[in-house]
Protein backbone atom coordinates (compact mmCIF):
# COMPACT_ATOMS: atom_id res chain seq x y z
CA UNK A 1 0.00 0.00 0.00
CA UNK A 2 1.29 3.74 -1.09
CA UNK A 3 0.70 6.07 1.61
CA UNK A 4 0.78 9.96 1.14
CA UNK A 5 3.58 12.40 3.39
CA UNK A 6 0.87 12.86 5.91
CA UNK A 7 1.60 9.41 6.86
CA UNK A 8 4.73 10.84 8.23
CA UNK A 9 3.84 13.80 9.44
CA UNK A 10 3.16 14.66 13.34
CA UNK A 11 -0.30 14.20 13.89
CA UNK A 12 -1.53 16.10 17.37
CA UNK A 13 -4.75 15.36 15.94
CA UNK A 14 -4.85 11.18 16.23
CA UNK A 15 -7.02 9.71 18.61
CA UNK A 16 -9.77 12.49 17.25
CA UNK A 17 -11.35 9.31 15.71
CA UNK A 18 -11.81 6.00 17.42
CA UNK A 19 -11.85 3.65 15.39
CA UNK A 20 -14.79 1.24 15.60
CA UNK A 21 -14.53 -1.26 13.22
CA UNK A 22 -11.84 -2.03 10.54
CA UNK A 23 -12.84 -2.71 7.01
CA UNK A 24 -16.01 -5.00 6.62
CA UNK A 25 -18.43 -5.64 3.79
CA UNK A 26 -21.03 -6.55 7.10
CA UNK A 27 -20.21 -3.42 10.11
CA UNK A 28 -22.69 -4.55 13.15
CA UNK A 29 -22.33 -1.12 14.65
CA UNK A 30 -24.60 0.62 11.99
CA UNK A 31 -27.38 -1.29 9.79
CA UNK A 32 -26.73 -0.44 6.07
CA UNK A 33 -28.68 -3.47 4.80
CA UNK A 34 -31.47 -2.33 4.11
CA UNK A 35 -30.05 1.00 2.83
CA UNK A 36 -27.65 -0.37 0.74
CA UNK A 37 -30.37 -2.92 -1.15
CA UNK A 38 -32.46 0.69 -1.94
CA UNK A 39 -29.62 2.41 -3.10
CA UNK A 40 -28.75 0.05 -6.25
CA UNK A 41 -32.60 1.51 -7.79
CA UNK A 42 -29.61 4.34 -8.27
CA UNK A 43 -26.40 3.57 -8.78
CA UNK A 44 -25.90 0.76 -11.24
CA UNK A 45 -22.77 -0.44 -10.11
CA UNK A 46 -23.61 -1.01 -6.45
CA UNK A 47 -25.29 -4.05 -6.80
CA UNK A 48 -22.29 -6.36 -8.69
CA UNK A 49 -20.21 -4.53 -6.20
CA UNK A 50 -21.96 -5.86 -3.36
CA UNK A 51 -22.15 -9.10 -4.93
CA UNK A 52 -18.65 -9.41 -5.07
CA UNK A 53 -18.23 -8.36 -1.94
CA UNK A 54 -16.14 -4.91 -2.80
CA UNK A 55 -18.10 -2.68 -0.43
CA UNK A 56 -16.31 -1.97 2.55
CA UNK A 57 -17.08 -0.13 5.79
CA UNK A 58 -14.82 1.19 8.08
CA UNK A 59 -16.45 2.50 11.16
CA UNK A 60 -15.02 5.36 13.25
CA UNK A 61 -16.89 7.80 15.97
CA UNK A 62 -15.95 11.42 16.99
CA UNK A 63 -14.15 11.68 19.73
CA UNK A 64 -12.67 15.30 19.60
CA UNK A 65 -13.40 18.87 18.97
CA UNK A 66 -14.70 19.82 14.81
CA UNK A 67 -11.14 20.85 13.41
CA UNK A 68 -9.04 17.22 15.40
CA UNK A 69 -12.01 15.17 13.92
CA UNK A 70 -11.94 16.72 10.52
CA UNK A 71 -8.13 16.29 10.12
CA UNK A 72 -8.65 12.82 11.02
CA UNK A 73 -11.30 12.18 8.71
CA UNK A 74 -9.24 13.73 5.81
CA UNK A 75 -6.08 11.04 7.10
CA UNK A 76 -8.55 8.01 6.88
CA UNK A 77 -9.55 9.42 3.21
CA UNK A 78 -6.16 9.14 2.49
CA UNK A 79 -5.71 5.84 3.78
CA UNK A 80 -8.45 4.71 1.70
CA UNK A 81 -7.65 6.14 -1.56
CA UNK A 82 -3.77 5.14 -0.64
CA UNK A 83 -5.40 1.51 -0.62
CA UNK A 84 -7.59 1.66 -3.61
CA UNK A 85 -5.35 3.60 -6.23
CA UNK A 86 -3.29 -0.16 -7.15
CA UNK A 87 -6.50 -2.11 -7.06
CA UNK A 88 -8.45 0.05 -9.35
CA UNK A 89 -7.14 -1.26 -12.76
CA UNK A 90 -7.16 -5.12 -11.77
CA UNK A 91 -10.65 -7.35 -12.27
CA UNK A 92 -13.78 -5.44 -11.17
CA UNK A 93 -11.64 -2.91 -9.70
CA UNK A 94 -14.41 -0.43 -10.93
CA UNK A 95 -16.70 -2.19 -8.17
CA UNK A 96 -14.45 -1.27 -5.41
CA UNK A 97 -16.02 1.20 -2.87
CA UNK A 98 -14.89 1.99 0.66
CA UNK A 99 -16.67 3.83 3.08
CA UNK A 100 -15.71 5.86 6.19
CA UNK A 101 -18.54 6.21 8.27
CA UNK A 102 -19.10 9.03 11.09
CA UNK A 103 -20.42 8.22 14.23
CA UNK A 104 -20.99 10.50 17.13
CA UNK A 105 -21.23 13.62 17.67
CA UNK A 106 -19.24 16.76 18.22
CA UNK A 107 -20.32 19.83 20.42
CA UNK A 108 -22.07 22.55 18.37
CA UNK A 109 -20.85 20.86 15.08
CA UNK A 110 -23.06 19.17 12.43
CA UNK A 111 -21.61 16.21 10.49
CA UNK A 112 -22.50 17.82 7.25
CA UNK A 113 -19.84 20.34 8.41
CA UNK A 114 -16.72 17.77 9.52
CA UNK A 115 -17.38 15.94 6.19
CA UNK A 116 -17.20 18.97 4.22
CA UNK A 117 -13.72 20.19 4.45
CA UNK A 118 -12.10 16.76 4.38
CA UNK A 119 -14.36 15.88 1.46
CA UNK A 120 -13.32 19.01 -0.60
CA UNK A 121 -9.65 18.56 -0.03
CA UNK A 122 -9.60 14.70 -0.62
CA UNK A 123 -11.81 15.59 -3.89
CA UNK A 124 -9.11 18.08 -5.46
CA UNK A 125 -6.11 15.89 -4.36
CA UNK A 126 -7.63 12.66 -5.91
CA UNK A 127 -9.81 13.33 -8.55
CA UNK A 128 -6.69 13.95 -10.92
CA UNK A 129 -5.84 10.52 -10.76
CA UNK A 130 -9.36 9.07 -10.61
CA UNK A 131 -10.42 8.78 -7.03
CA UNK A 132 -13.64 10.07 -6.12
CA UNK A 133 -15.01 11.22 -2.95
CA UNK A 134 -18.99 11.50 -2.08
CA UNK A 135 -20.53 12.62 1.16
CA UNK A 136 -23.84 11.44 3.13
CA UNK A 137 -25.48 12.57 5.98
CA UNK A 138 -27.10 10.77 8.37
CA UNK A 139 -30.83 11.10 8.08
CA UNK A 140 -30.94 13.16 4.89
CA UNK A 141 -32.19 11.98 1.51
CA UNK A 142 -30.45 12.94 -1.17
CA UNK A 143 -31.57 13.79 -4.83
CA UNK A 144 -29.70 12.77 -7.63
CA UNK A 145 -28.55 14.34 -11.02
CA UNK A 146 -31.73 12.99 -12.79
CA UNK A 147 -33.94 14.77 -9.75
CA UNK A 148 -34.50 11.32 -7.58
CA UNK A 149 -34.53 11.43 -4.26
CA UNK A 150 -32.28 8.55 -2.59
CA UNK A 151 -33.31 7.02 0.54
CA UNK A 152 -31.92 8.31 3.88
CA UNK A 153 -28.53 6.87 4.69
CA UNK A 154 -28.61 5.48 7.90
CA UNK A 155 -25.23 7.15 9.08
CA UNK A 156 -22.55 9.91 7.99
CA UNK A 157 -20.05 8.73 5.55
CA UNK A 158 -17.45 8.93 2.66
CA UNK A 159 -17.52 6.92 -0.12
CA UNK A 160 -14.39 6.45 -1.42
CA UNK A 161 -14.30 4.87 -5.35
CA UNK A 162 -12.86 4.74 -8.73
CA UNK A 163 -14.26 7.84 -10.80
CA UNK A 164 -16.23 6.97 -13.55
CA UNK A 165 -15.24 9.82 -16.18
CA UNK A 166 -18.06 10.06 -18.14
CA UNK A 167 -20.26 9.83 -15.32
CA UNK A 168 -19.41 11.44 -12.66
CA UNK A 169 -18.22 14.85 -13.90
CA UNK A 170 -21.93 16.13 -14.76
CA UNK A 171 -22.23 15.37 -10.90
CA UNK A 172 -19.66 18.52 -10.40
CA UNK A 173 -21.44 21.25 -12.37
CA UNK A 174 -20.54 23.81 -9.57
CA UNK A 175 -16.42 23.17 -9.64
CA UNK A 176 -16.00 23.08 -13.28
CA UNK A 177 -12.28 22.44 -12.32
CA UNK A 178 -12.54 19.61 -10.68
CA UNK A 179 -14.50 18.22 -13.18
CA UNK A 180 -12.31 18.76 -16.38
CA UNK A 181 -9.85 17.10 -14.14
CA UNK A 182 -11.78 14.34 -13.47
CA UNK A 183 -13.06 13.61 -16.79
CA UNK A 184 -9.38 13.69 -17.68
CA UNK A 185 -7.88 11.69 -14.50
CA UNK A 186 -5.14 9.43 -15.08
CA UNK A 187 -3.26 7.74 -12.53
CA UNK A 188 0.57 7.73 -13.49
CA UNK A 189 1.40 6.58 -9.32
CA UNK A 190 2.59 10.57 -8.41
CA UNK A 191 3.14 11.00 -5.00
CA UNK A 192 -0.43 13.84 -4.80
CA UNK A 193 1.09 15.24 -1.87
CA UNK A 194 4.45 16.25 -3.91
CA UNK A 195 3.94 19.77 -3.84
CA UNK A 196 1.30 20.03 -1.10
CA UNK A 197 2.05 20.85 2.92
CA UNK A 198 1.80 18.01 5.38
CA UNK A 199 0.08 19.69 8.34
CA UNK A 200 -4.28 19.58 7.92
CA UNK A 201 -4.51 23.19 8.82
CA UNK A 202 -2.08 24.39 5.78
CA UNK A 203 -3.49 21.55 3.65
CA UNK A 204 -7.07 23.28 4.21
CA UNK A 205 -5.77 26.78 3.63
CA UNK A 206 -4.41 25.21 0.18
CA UNK A 207 -7.81 23.98 -0.98
CA UNK A 208 -9.32 27.10 -0.09
CA UNK A 209 -7.62 28.87 -2.74
CA UNK A 210 -9.42 26.36 -5.25
CA UNK A 211 -12.66 27.03 -4.13
CA UNK A 212 -15.67 29.07 -6.47
CA UNK A 213 -16.43 32.42 -5.74
CA UNK A 214 -19.06 32.04 -2.62
CA UNK A 215 -22.18 33.06 -2.69
CA UNK A 216 -23.42 35.32 -0.19
CA UNK A 217 -24.92 33.99 2.77
CA UNK A 218 -25.55 34.49 6.33
CA UNK A 219 -22.69 33.77 8.20
CA UNK A 220 -22.67 30.61 10.91
CA UNK A 221 -20.63 30.49 14.14
CA UNK A 222 -20.18 26.94 13.70
CA UNK A 223 -19.65 26.73 9.98
CA UNK A 224 -16.02 27.90 8.56
CA UNK A 225 -16.11 30.79 6.66
CA UNK A 226 -15.96 30.34 2.99
CA UNK A 227 -17.14 26.42 3.32
CA UNK A 228 -16.62 24.25 0.29
CA UNK A 229 -19.81 23.78 -2.42
CA UNK A 230 -21.69 21.47 -1.63
CA UNK A 231 -21.24 18.94 -4.09
CA UNK A 232 -21.41 15.28 -5.10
Amino acid sequence: MTTGRTSAAPRPTAGALRLVEASTTRPRSVDISGYTRQMTAHCPYLAPSLQRGLTSWTVYRADGDAEAVQAELFHAGVQAAEWLRPLLNRPHGLLRCENIVLLGDVPHTRHRDLLAWPHWVLKNLYGPVGVMFGKFYAGEEEVTAAGHRTPAAPASFLPVRAAVRRRDPRFLAATPDLAAALAAADDDGRDVFENIPTEWKEIRTWARHLLPPAKPSPSSPHTPANPPPSTS
